[in-house]
């Protein structure tokens, strides 16, 4: 197995990983107006491919600047950022930078139910489910050409301070930090979400960019890395709005939206203590 195909799931290349079978089902999908839920194209078993081929994810390299040079204002403004972060070492933001990190599911599934004001799960809104499993792969994937062109050290390595998520630094430290992943699957998530559901887009909007600032918080990554993340969410989600099934996937679960709140489903979430955590 390649060092690719190793990846987390929004770090595998979905065009070379999926199977003559999962691209029937992919077709099958497209033909009844959206993802087949019996079938979902796969890259391997458990993680689904995203909507975009390889050759229609936008190119980081190409749309991003180099990051933040030696000596640089910007490479200052990035550490003074980091500094102001440790502040909120130990505290309930910390706790949610954290919690933030997870991107696998079914828990990732539960990150914007507050700000949507309904509960994301499979079986309760399955056409959300999927749409955010795949659109994370595309957003992810779309960071990883500038992310190992640059292979940018990541905070926590370069000062030698704690991060939230202990247990993955002996992988992070080998995966580059420019731009962030994370800061791009949590900006996509929010732009899509705020479609979904347009009267609660300013709470969906604004979790979005406390997603993406946990990567901060959790000294993992650099704020230039969390800003230009939400660069390639935009250039990914701007390429979704291209795709058939994903424009059908994403009218499916406004339904899916709309039906749980007229059935007064609420989410399982602490939404007060994640609003606490998230005030200024």
């Amino acid at each position: 197995m390649t060092e690719q195909a190793k990846r987390e799931p929004t770090l595998s290349n979905p065009v070379r990983a999926i199977s003559a079978v999962a691209l029937a089902a992919l077709l099958a999908g497209c033909a009844n107006g959206g993802t087949n839920l019996s079938a979902v194209p796969e890259l391997r078993p458990g993680v689904p491919a995203g909507y975009l081929a390889a050759d229609a994810r936008p190119d980081s390299l190409k749309l991003l600047p180099a990051p933040p040079a030696q000596g640089s204002a910007a490479l200052a403004a990035d550490e003074d950022a980091a500094r102001q972060a440790g502040t909120l070492r130990g505290s309930p933001r910390w706790q949610m930078a954290g919690e933030d990190a997870v991107l696998t599911f079914p828990q990732a599934a539960s990150a914007f139910s507050c700000a949507l004001g309904v509960p994301v799960s499979e079986k309760e809104t399955p056409y959300l489910n999927i749409l955010l499993r795949r659109s994370l792969v595309d957003a992810g994937l779309s960071t990883y050409k500038a992310k190992d062109h640059y292979q940018r050290t990541r905070p926590f390595v370069a000062t030698r301070t704690q991060m939230c998520t202990p247990a993955e630094a002996a992988k992070l430290e080998k995966d580059g930090s420019y731009p962030s992943g994370h800061s791009a699957i949590g900006w996509a998530w929010a732009l899509i979400l705020a479609e979904v559901e347009p009267a609660r887009a300013n709470e969906i909007l604004a979790r979005g960019r406390a997603f993406g600032q946990s990567r901060v918080v959790c000294n993992v990554h650099w704020q230039s890395d969390v800003n230009e993340g939400r660069m390639m969410a935009a250039a990914t989600v701007a390429r979704l709005h291209g795709d058939p099934t994903f424009r059908a996937d994403l009218e499916q679960a406004r339904r899916e939206v709309a039906a749980a709140r007229a059935s007064g489903a609420r989410p399982s979430r602490d939404c007060l203590a994640e609003s606490a955590a998230l005030a200024p």
